[in-house]
């Protein structure tokens, strides 16, 4: 499932809104009130849903489409006047006041085209991409995702596929450990 970030500068907004997509069965990774701490939470979850109630004063819902458009989906929920103004097609909108039912409904669609944006690999691909990252985590002494996020950058950095780059570094330890 996609992880959800839910962002507001209000923090009566951000509680009711995780309140109400929790209890739906959509969990909520993290709440965030400033932009900075919103950027700062797609880089660490790397891919997800954003839930943006209105607009935080430091980060304009525009901006953060062309940052990370590639790596998560933005429903913004805003008057109609803050609607109109973004100009990237890409950000789902919705106008206050809004039912639970349709806010549920957006999430949900959400997350299915979250799936359906995410590569598939096959299980060997699988297998050879968590191995790397045990070796890294081992190696490195980082946490999984760090490990994921470094064969990703690497991989995006060198237009490798991750697999292919994970296989590289599984090779490579074999020659260390003979």
């Amino acid at each position: 499932m996609a992880r959800i970030v839910v962002a507001s500068a209000a923090e009566e907004s951000r509680n009711r809104l995780s309140q109400l997509l929790a209890s739906s069965g959509l969990p909520v990774f993290r709440c965030c009130g400033s932009g900075s701490e919103l950027r700062r939470t797609v880089n660490e979850c790397e891919d997800g849903i954003v839930v943006l109630a209105g607009v935080l004063p430091d980060c304009e819902p525009d901006e953060l489409q062309w940052d990370y458009g590639d790596r998560v989906q933005i429903l913004l929920i805003a008057r109609p006047q803050v609607l109109e103004s973004c100009e990237a097609p890409e950000i789902f909108r919705m106008p206050i006041p809004v039912s639970s039912q349709a806010l549920i409904g957006a999430v949900q669609m959400l997350s299915q085209l979250h799936q359906m944006r995410l590569p598939k690999r096959a299980g060997t691909e699988k297998k050879t991409v968590e191995l790397a990252k045990r070796l890294l985590m081992k190696r490195h002494g980082i946490t999984e995702p760090e490990a994921h996020r470094a064969l990703q950058q690497y991989a995006m950095n060198h237009g490798v596929k991750m697999a292919e780059y994970a296989a590289r570094i599984l090779q490579s330890s074999k020659g260390t450990e003979e």
